[in-house]
């Protein structure tokens, strides 16, 4: 388990390619400085190793001191920010990303689960009981770093539809992980410390109602949270996941965007330190707290505080004697067995049983024998392996042990994970789901703009009571204005969403019943203008303000063909997958990453 890299999330969970190349930028780091403690560790310069990150480092007011070693002060302290990453991102997908769909949530988190359970009890069958026993906890987590990094060396074709999946698993890999922590590894525990940690997250519950000062009133609550813990006998680091499960997340909404374009203008017409405040504060608060730490901590998480914890904890001593030792050693095979062997088992297992009973689904284009390949890749543990035998095991032999265990595990995994992309890709190439548009233009029957000959093809599958489709945003009007109607055809195909948009289908049949008097794009720019306004008695209103003869517009508004119009649109969506609006087509290839009007113009000359 590892915090994500460096990323800017969207709504939808969509992430562009250059995030992904963060993501193996992260792993590569991960790796290398894996590789330094190693050498280091077994270097003539050993013994400064060992040194260095004891080293005792404290603080003192009056008769009263803290110390900690610079090892565990990473392991403490700036792992912390690796576990507040890693809750946003577990709130934040929850709440508005992939773990929202219930039906297609259920396969990754039941084999993540299996996947938790599983590794322990084959670590179990080698180390049954004793001090080693305590360490079971050591094979339940993958490390989503290399495993990103992995999936990107191996390079299966079409991986997006595993990658999704692997990175939903991961989610509920780290929930999983962050409660055995607190459970299981956690000593001496004290009452009263822990009675002003309950009091310090009921204050951080209510900091999100503070009219301002919201930043430093989560810092400094955050900070007593994190002692509190530490002197109430629980890992502190839960300090970090319990801050980052209150902050609240949302999608952006119209309103607070519209407001800030407002006073952006208003800052261009007259520009001054007021409005440019004024301006910085309302782009700010038009995105979630959630989405903006993500995006401001995820860098030096995964850039500097994770290869940091990597050079302090990877650095076992590879001599004759350790390796010896642990190739006659239960602790050490246990690892390799419960990562390798438990985890591929597990989520395998748990994913076929799961699809097999109807409890989920797989996503289109994702096969069992695509997620085998997955299974096996989960088998690298890193961050939380080394994290849970520094707690777990106190003698360094032992340790040396286990950390030897993880970094085997951890290459046979690679190759387990190689081998079974090539068998299956070769026995059933996967297919790439969504990426092209399933149903050509036609112009006798899509609602079109512009010369339905033209050499560009702009087709937007949308809803209109998204905030961000068509002329919501005024992107199009741009595209549309830069390009003209004679280089450019823009197509408008229904994909309502009502789980999150109750009105969405009632508005598409509205703008397919005005289309059969020729009034499609009137009424869709009329909806768009008073979005907030969809229930049927606006509608009516709008289709009497268009002209529309209303007596035909209601006969037609519940008409087969009318329903079967926007049943098609969105059958289409549903076999391409597309679970989000806007989705663009740019000349029949599926659009990634923003779609500002720039954005798609760049696309569009590309």
């Amino acid at each position: 388990m590892t915090a994500a890299a460096p990323r800017a999330p969207s709504r939808f969970g969509r992430r562009p390619t250059a995030v992904r190349s963060g993501e193996n930028i992260a792993a590569a780091l991960l790796l290398a400085f894996t590789v330094i403690a190693i050498v280091w560790a077994n270097s003539p310069w050993a013994h400064g190793y060992s040194a260095f990150w004891g080293t005792e480092v404290g603080l003192r007011f009056g008769d009263h001191h803290a110390e900690l070693s610079v090892q565990h002060l990473v392991n403490d302290g700036l792992m912390t920010f690796f576990f507040f990453i890693v809750g946003l991102e577990v709130k934040s997908q929850f709440t508005i990303g992939e773990l929202t769909d219930r039906a297609r949530a259920a396969v990754p988190v039941i084999a993540a689960l299996a996947g938790l359970l599983l590794p322990a009890v084959v670590f179990l069958l080698f180390n049954p009981s004793g001090e080693d026993a305590r360490a079971w906890g050591t094979v339940i987590s993958t490390d989503t770093a290399f495993l990103v990094g992995a999936l990107a060396i191996i390079g299966p074709t079409c991986p997006a539809r595993l990658r999704t999946f692997l990175l939903t698993l991961a989610v509920v890999d780290d929930v999983g992980a962050l409660l055995v922590i607190a459970l299981f590894y956690s000593d001496h525990v004290r009452v009263l410390p822990l009675v002003v940690a309950a009091a310090l997250i009921g204050a951080l519950a209510a900091v999100r109602r503070l009219p301002m000062g919201r930043g430093p009133a989560y810092s400094v609550l955050a900070f007593g949270l994190w002692l509190a813990l530490l002197l109430g006998g629980v890992h502190p680091t839960l300090a970090g996941v319990a801050v980052a499960l209150l902050i609240p997340v949302f999608t952006p909404e119209r309103r607070r965007v519209e407001e800030a374009v407002e006073v952006i203008r208003a800052f261009r017409q007259s520009p001054n330190s007021e409005y440019a405040r004024a301006a910085t504060r309302s782009l700010r608060d038009s995105i979630s707290i959630n989405e903006r730490l993500q995006t401001g901590f995820g860098p030096y998480v995964s850039y500097l505080v994770l290869p940091v914890f990597a050079l302090a904890n990877a650095g076992v001593h590879l001599d004759g004697a350790t390796v010896a030792a642990a190739l006659h050693s239960p602790l050490t095979w246990g690892v390799v067995a419960g990562l390798v062997i438990g985890k591929f088992v597990g989520i395998a297992g748990a994913t076929a049983v799961v699809r097999a009973t109807g409890l989920g689904v797989l996503a289109p284009g994702l096969t069992l024998r695509r997620v085998a390949g997955g299974a096996a890749l989960s088998g690298i543990g890193f961050t939380i392996s080394l994290f849970i035998i520094d707690l777990a095991i106190a003698d360094p032999a032992k340790q040396d042990q286990a950390r030897v265990g993880v970094l085997a595990a951890s290459v046979l995994a690679l190759l387990l994970g190689w081998a079974t992309f090539q068998v299956t890709d070769r026995l059933s190439p996967p297919v790439s789901v969504g990426q092209t548009l399933i149903r050509d233009v036609d112009p006798k029957r899509d609602h079109l703009r512009g010369n339905p000959n033209a050499a560009l093809t702009l087709v937007e599958y949308g809803d209109f009571e998204c905030p961000f489709c068509s002329r919501a945003t005024g992107s199009i009007d741009e595209v549309r204005a830069y390009f003209g109607d004679d280089r450019l055809r823009y197509v408008w195909r229904h994909l309502p969403l009502e789980r999150v948009h109750p009105h969405a289908v009632d508005a598409a049949r509205a703008s397919e019943a005005a289309a059969l008097q020729g009034r499609f794009f009137e009424m869709a720019v009329t909806m768009f203008e008073y979005q907030d306004e969809l229930e049927m008695e606006h509608i009516y209103r709008y289709a009497d303000g268009i002209g529309l003869d209303i007596e035909r517009f209601e006969e037609d508004l519940h008409s087969a063909r009318v329903l079967h119009r926007v049943d098609d649109d969105a059958q289409d969506a549903e076999l391409m997958d597309l679970g989000a609006t806007p989705t663009f087509f740019v000349n029949g290839q599926r659009h990634r990453g923003p779609w500002d009007a720039a954005s798609l113009i760049r696309a569009l000359e590309a």
